[in-house]
């Protein structure tokens, strides 16, 4: 895959708390529209974590709109920030605690779920950690890496195993599973476009389809 999409240079941030950010905004909805929100943030001068922490709450939801359910991405946004100056003092406080605790308290605050956390890890915080999403697992199962689906940590440990404790190369395969999703292995894939379909179970049991006209992603 690297061979034929490239370096993907991922995650396309400034700083590391606008990788929280969009860590958050970027669940359910596609990355353009959270490209949107950020860039609306930044606008307002919001992408600081002591003017997130104090904004009115349905301020922040009209600001974010474009990323979609704005009053839940609000509360959770607001929620994560206040309990890093709380728990921290600063996010560069917060993103050098210990990888495996980190987590832990990542998970412990309301809306941040496995992949999140996982993202900030890996992203922000420049930790081993691999962010399982719909990408991999559909990848995984189609290529046969996956006999069935698989619990969220199974999936995650299977992967840092397999390609060791990078920080850069467990980006860059989440970044290029992401790209591959996109554009050739969607729900309906594109497998007569795909550079890896050779050793793909799905398309030797003729279950793929041939590619339509164009790339364009959904």
């Amino acid at each position: 895959m690297l061979a034929h999409y490239g370096p993907q240079h991922w995650w396309p941030a400034e700083t590391p708390f606008e990788v929280i950010v969009g860590a958050v905004l970027t669940q359910a909805t596609a990355w353009r529209n959270v490209e949107r929100a950020i860039n609306r943030l930044k606008q307002a001068g919001l992408l600081d974590p002591e003017r997130l922490a104090d904004i009115e709450p349905a301020v922040l939801a009209g600001i974010i709109r474009p990323a979609g359910y704005p009053q839940v991405k609000a509360s959770r946004l607001r929620a994560l920030v206040g309990a890093i100056r709380r728990d921290f003092g600063s996010v560069e406080a917060c993103l050098r605690f210990e990888p495996a605790r980190l987590r832990a308290w990542l998970l412990s605050v309301p809306g941040i779920g496995p992949e999140t956390a996982d993202s900030i890890l890996l992203y922000a915080a420049g930790r081993p950690y691999f962010p399982v999403d719909a990408y991999t697992r559909r990848l995984f199962l189609r290529y046969g890496v996956l006999s069935a689906p698989r619990p969220y940590e199974g999936i995650r440990r299977l992967v840092e195993e397999a390609l060791g404790p990078d920080p850069a190369v467990l980006g860059e395969f989440h970044a290029l599973i992401v790209a591959h999703g996109k554009a050739v292995c969607r729900k309906r894939p594109r497998c007569g476009a795909c550079p890896v379909r050779a050793g793909c179970k799905f398309w030797a049991e003729g279950v793929g389809f041939e590619p339509t006209m164009g790339l364009s992603t959904p």
